[in-house]
C-alpha cells in the first residue's frame, strides 16, 4: 500500500485534516529549534529525522514517514485536541513499517533476478484476481522485454507437504524444472505451496517426434497429458512426494496470464473434488464435472433422491471400479473385461445386475450418461 494510499483513512480515523508534506533537512532543524516538544525514535543522532520522529507545534505534528538524501516525507496533522497516546502509536507504526521494508529489501537483494521477477509477476497476479474488473495483460513493465509474449505451456503445481524456506524451495524447484523441461522456463509461486510453471511450447515437437512412429496421431491434448504425467513422476519422486498438477493448451503469458491462472485452478478443485486419489487434472476432461459444480448443492441432493433406486450399489468398491472402467473405456464391454481382467460375461452379469437395481442399462447411451451423473454427484454429495 503506497503512502497517500492510507492519508484519508488515518484521517477518518483522526477525525482532522492529514496532508503529506515534504521537508528539507534545514526545515525539519527549523522546527525542532523553535519547538520544545521534540520526539526522536533514533536515540543514536538525534538530528537525524528518522521514521517515526515528531514534532509538536502550536496544535500541528509532524511525523517523519521517510527520509532519504535529506529530503523528508512527513505526515502533517493539525488537530491540538490529539492525545500523546495517539501521537505515540502512529509514530510506533511509522517506525515499525519503515523496519518492515528494510528487511523486505535485504530479503529481496538476497534473491535470484529470476525469483525477484517472478514476485513481482506473482503479486500482479494475485491483484488481478481478486480484483472485481481484473486487466488480463500484463504491463509493459513485466513482459521480461517482450519475452512472454511467445506461445508458452502452462502448468499449475498444487503441493501437499510444507516447503522448507520459500527461496531454497524455488531454487530447488527451479532446477529441477530447467532439467526435465527446458532451461526457458518461467516460475511463478502463488499461494503457499502453489507454484505457477510456464514451459516452452516446443515440448510439444519434442513429444510429437518422439512418437512419430506410432500408427496412431496423437492430439495436443494426448502429448499435453504425457507431458503433464512425465512431470508429475519427476516432481512426487524427487523433489515434494504428494503433489497436484493441472495444464492447459499453450498460450501467450503476457496475454493470457491470469485467465489461465484462474482456468487451472478450478481445474485442480474439480479433479479434487469430483476424482478423489487422482493427482493430474486436465481441463478438457473436466467439462461435465464444471457443468455439475454449477448446480447448488440442494438441487444435486434432490436429483439423486429421485434418480436411485438403491444408492449403495454406487458405493460398492466392485461397481465402482467396474463402472470406471466401463466409462474411461467408451462403453466397450469387451476392452473393459480385459481392463479388469475377468470374463466378458462377469462384466455382463454385473451391467445386468445394475439395470435390474437401478433400471438404468449402460449400454444404452442415454442411460450410461444418466449413470455418469450419478455417480460424479454421489461422490460428491457423500462427501459433502
Amino acid at each position: 500500500m503506497s503512502t497517500t494510499e492510507w492519508l484519508n483513512p488515518l484521517e477518518h480515523i483522526l477525525n482532522c485534516p492529514v496532508r503529506l508534506v515534504t521537508l528539507q533537512q534545514s526545515d525539519w532543524e527549523e522546527l525542532t529549534q523553535k519547538s520544545d516538544r521534540v520526539f526522536y525514535s533514533d536515540d543514536n543522532n538525534s538530528r537525524l529525522a528518522a521514521e517515526g520522529s515528531r514534532v509538536e507545534q502550536d496544535g500541528t505534528v509532524w511525523i517523519v514517514v521517510s527520509n532519504a538524501n535529506k529530503t523528508i516525507e512527513a505526515i502533517e496533522i493539525e488537530s491540538p485536541g490529539l492525545q500523546q497516546r495517539e501521537l505515540e502509536l502512529i509514530s510506533w507504526t511509522l517506525r515499525t513499517q519503515s523496519l518492515r521494508n528494510q528487511t523486505v529489501k535485504t530479503s529481496a537483494a538476497s534473491l535470484s533476478e529470476s525469483e525477484n521477477f517472478a514476485l513481482k509477476l506473482s503479486e500482479w497476479i494475485q491483484q488481478q484476481l481478486e480484483s472485481e474488473e481484473p486487466s488480463y495483460s500484463i504491463p509493459d513493465s513485466l513482459t521480461a522485454g517482450g519475452k512472454l509474449f511467445a506461445e508458452m505451456i502452462p502448468f499449475l503445481l498444487i503441493t501437499e507437504q510444507p516447503n522448507t524456506t520459500k527461496q531454497a524451495a524455488y531454487s530447488e524447484l527451479e532446477k529441477l524444472l530447467r532439467s526435465f523441461l527446458a532451461d526457458d522456463i518461467l516460475l511463478i509461486p502463488l499461494k503457499n505451496q502453489e507454484w505457477l510453471i510456464w514451459g516452452p511450447a516446443s515440448l510439444l515437437r519434442d513429444a510429437d517426434s518422439e512418437l512419430a512412429d506410432d500408427e496412431d496421431e496423437e492430439t495436443v491434448e494426448d502429448s499435453l497429458a504425457s507431458i503433464c504425467h512425465g512431470l508429475h513422476e519427476m516432481l512426487a519422486s524427487e523433489w515434494i512426494g504428494e503433489c497436484h498438477l493441472a495444464v492447459a493448451h499453450p498460450t501467450s503469458p503476457a496475454k493470457g496470464i491470469v485467465e489461465t491462472t484462474a482456468l487451472l485452478r478450478e481445474t485442480i478443485n474439480l479433479g479434487r473434488k469430483f476424482h478423489v486419489g487422482t493427482n493430474i487434472h486436465l481441463p478438457w476432461m473436466l467439462q461435465l464435472e464444471r457443468l455439475l459444480n454449477a448446480i447448488p448443492e440442494v438441487q444435486r441432493s434432490r436429483y439423486l433422491e429421485h434418480s436411485l433406486k438403491r444408492s449403495e450399489l454406487f458405493v460398492e468398491a466392485e461397481m465402482l471400479a467396474t463402472l470406471e472402467a466401463f466409462f474411461a473405456l467408451d462403453c466397450n464391454v469387451s476392452e473393459t473385461a480385459k481392463k479388469l481382467y475377468i470374463h466378458r460375461n462377469t462384466l455382463l452379469y454385473r451391467l445386468d445386475k445394475l439395470k435390474q437395481e437401478t433400471g438404468l442399462d449402460v449400454r444404452q447411451f442415454r442411460d450410461a450418461v444418466l449413470v455418469k451423473i450419478i455417480l460424479l454427484l454421489y461422490k460428491v454429495t457423500k462427501r459433502n
